[in-house]
């Protein structure tokens, strides 16, 4: 059955317009994305099997270029048009924490680091530095390492600060494995950059690591 013949208010589109974009699953958003579906198969039916061949959506959006254009119903066209989509969300958050504004709302701040660290495949450590009135001055990825550790140096930090004549910062980092449980060295360089900083009176706000989920060191009450 075609999805025009489904009833309204169970077709995406329709569905995104009057419950918001939130209410969908991950099939129907990629079924907007897709528009269109292939002989015998809706966007939607198709959207479920991409789903099913990736693992996750997030999967489909990291594969390479061959991988994604070798998928059945897939090509350069939606490649393209996919890149275009994941670069212009990097910019909407970007432009969420522009330099000079003053943070306001944790969640950008976790909606912009996400973007940032999310998808590398490697480790790597970022500061966002912060004036006295918490406005952003810099956002900066300073150190990276392998799939799963990166060397963090705290003078480099502190080096980085006082050239930014920073007031206070909030350090980040990913775990490429997605699991964003703190490990007992990440505390560790988290009490040892928070004692640096503190000589040079620049207080750190919070440490973040992303991975498939973020988690705060502040909310957990460890600085």
């Amino acid at each position: 059955m075609a999805i025009t013949d489904w009833p309204l208010e169970t077709r995406p589109r329709e569905k995104l317009l009057h419950q918001g974009a939130g209410s969908l699953s991950d099939a129907e958003l990629l079924a907007i994305f897709l528009r269109t579906g292939i002989k015998g198969r809706t966007a939607v039916d198709m959207a479920h099997d991409l789903l099913k061949e990736y693992g996750s959506l997030r999967n489909l959006f990291m594969a390479s270029r061959k991988t994604f254009c070798q998928s059945r119903g897939l090509g350069e066209a939606k490649y393209v048009q996919l890149q275009a989509v994941l670069e212009m969300s990097q910019r909407y958050f970007a432009e969420k924490l522009q330099r000079g504004d003053e943070l306001t709302s944790v969640a950008a701040v976790r909606d912009y680091l996400k973007a940032q660290l999310r998808d590398y495949e490697h480790e790597v450590f970022a500061c966002l530095f912060l004036d006295n009135r918490h406005r952003v001055i810099e956002y900066e990825e300073l150190f990276s390492g392998t799939i799963n550790s990166a060397s963090v140096y705290p003078r480099e930090v502190v080096k980085r600060a006082l050239a930014h004549n920073a007031a206070a910062l909030i350090l980040a980092h990913n775990h490429p494995s997605g699991i964003a449980e703190p490990s007992d060295s990440d505390k560790q360089i988290t009490q040892r950059l928070k004692q640096a900083l503190g000589l040079i009176d620049v207080r750190v706000l919070d440490h973040f690591v992303v991975g498939d989920e973020l988690v705060s060191f502040a909310e957990r009450g460890w600085l």
